[in-house]
């Protein structure tokens, strides 16, 4: 089947039973007191056992083992470190109090993964002026050209309530410029940082994408919060506050100790709900036997469950590689992305999208205009837990007028507007309705958040097996009744819903 483009995968459901990792128990001290000799700079996570003061002890012991502490969340019983001395890992995970470690990278530090399908369009200013005609009263000036508001019923769920102030959603993501008119309304800066060295940058502007990196992040603020202020397009939640947290690198790499940065930052900033429409770089699946792999999860995981205890509903983007993420095995082509890939089959029970794959994430598929799976869309029944727009190609699926593309139109830095499409499309509008529930219910925890956000979900069934360019051959198998299955999850979004429940 064609596809609108390549793109990386990634998904969770709520596998409660998933076993992240197992205790290894106190292992024999034995690190080296000098390091050997130097090899190509890398960056590892070091997971302890224990409280702050284990964290210290084993900071000591990492910086005989020829490593250099860049930051430890003692919290969560992680220390970031970068290393020349290529035996590192194996050295540090024989001290006593390390749980786990392993290196981030498999390329060396140099001083992308997003999940959006690589189409990114700008809007002309013809077609600006053409849907501020199309405008209705109450309506921002390119609001007609948003289907994807319509399609989870944001544009009723509106005239009842915007969202509140008091609500944070952060982007997790390549940087937001706040600076944009559509989003400086709704700027919340104190939660805004720059994650990409695993350690909080607060510096003014430091959370936006500098000229020639990726726009990505700024088009999903919009998706989420764009003011209602007669400019531009209308947020799923545009009452609400939206914040930056910059974890991918000027090469497009969103690496675990800027990942776990970010949602560490999140929680101690108050944060309601975080939007991760990436993958953990460079792996694809993270293998939780690997010592590598296993560390990055482990990583990932303490930092996206301190989120979550601090109050935080996590929702990320399922991927783009139009995979049955419930299958027995799939084959990951792309892994390791910042070196040289070498094929491998993966088991995804055991080799985890982090952090879509995670326990307590929410996971989002993708729908086009008329409102099926997008071609694109990774699936899984078990594994998606709801739907929502992500934009599709008008030949598979094209929105009714006055909308003229398939894909999600949202704000691009600079002050301009462009469509994209995506799970990272799809992702926002599910934080954006998330943040309508908890402007809705304020003192609700995650778990009940999460469990309206399924409960008024709009069930969808698979109906007719699914050929999406309709050559005759089925693209996609939906397994699951029409209350949960495998392409919607428990159903599309319904923000209206949110707001009225």
């Amino acid at each position: 089947m064609a596809h609108l483009g390549s793109g990386r995968t990634r998904a969770l459901t709520l596998p409660v039973g998933l076993a992240l990792t197992a205790s290894l128990g106190f292992l024999p001290t034995g690190v080296a007191s000098a390091a050997p000799a130097d090899g190509p700079e890398l960056s590892y996570v070091v997971n302890t056992q224990g409280g702050p003061g284990t964290v210290k002890q084993v900071s000591k012991a990492v910086e005989r083992a020829g490593g250099t502490v860049v930051t430890a969340y003692d919290r969560i019983g992680v220390v970031v470190v970068h290393s020349k001395n290529p035996d590192f890992a194996k050295t540090v995970r024989k001290v006593r109090g390390v749980q786990s470690a392993g290196a981030t990278r498999t390329n060396p530090i140099v001083p992308q993964a997003t999940k959006d399908i690589g189409i990114d369009q700008p809007l002309t200013a013809a077609q600006e002026k053409a849907a501020a005609a199309e405008a209705t009263a109450g309506q921002d000036p390119m609001e007609p050209l948003q289907w994807d508001l319509p399609a989870i019923k944001a544009d009723l769920a509106h005239r009842r309530s915007l969202g509140s102030p008091k609500v944070t959603v952060a982007v997790i993501d390549t940087g937001v410029d706040d600076t944009h008119p559509d989003l400086a309304p709704n700027f919340d800066r104190a939660a805004s940082a720059n994650c990409v060295s695993g350690a909080p940058d607060t510096t003014e502007g430091a959370w936006r994408p500098k000229p020639g990196e990726s726009d990505h992040g700024t088009h999903v603020a919009g998706t989420i919060a764009a003011a209602k202020n007669g400019v531009g397009v209308t947020g799923v939640a545009p009452g609400v506050k939206v914040s930056g947290i910059k974890v991918g690198n000027p090469d497009g790499f969103f690496y675990t100790e800027a990942v776990v940065c970010g949602f560490v930052w999140a929680a101690d900033h108050g944060v309601d709900v975080t939007n991760n429409s990436y993958y953990t770089d460079p792996w694809m699946y993270n293998c939780k036997n690997d010592p590598d792999q296993g560390a990055l999860v482990e990583a990932v995981y303490r930092a996206t469950r301190y989120a979550e205890l601090r109050g935080a509903v996590n929702v990320a983007a399922a991927g783009n590689s139009a995979e049955d993420l419930a299958a027995d095995s799939i084959e990951d082509t792309t892994s390791p992305n910042d070196t040289t890939p070498g094929g491998r089959t993966v088991d995804p029970r055991q080799c985890l999208d982090i952090p879509t794959m995670l326990p307590g994430v929410v996971t989002v598929s993708a729908t086009g205009a008329k409102g099926l799976k997008a071609s694109y869309s990774n699936y899984g029944n078990g594994v998606i837990d709801v739907a929502a727009p992500g934009g599709d190609s008008t030949v598979y699926q094209t929105p009714e007028p006055p909308a003229t593309s398939g894909l999600i139109l949202s704000t691009l830095p600079g002050g301009k507007y462009g469509y994209k499409a995506g799970t990272s499309m799809a992702s926002p509008h599910v934080a954006g309705v998330v943040a309508l529930i908890k402007s809705k219910h304020p003192y609700a925890p995650p778990a009940a958040v999460k469990a309206l956000l399924a409960l008024e979900a709009d069930a969808k069934a698979c109906g007719a097996p699914y050929d999406i360019d309709g050559d005759g051959t089925v693209d996609a198998v939906c397994e699951g009744g029409k209350n949960r299955n495998g392409f919607y999850g428990a159903g599309v979004v319904d923000a209206l819903d949110a707001v009225r429940w």
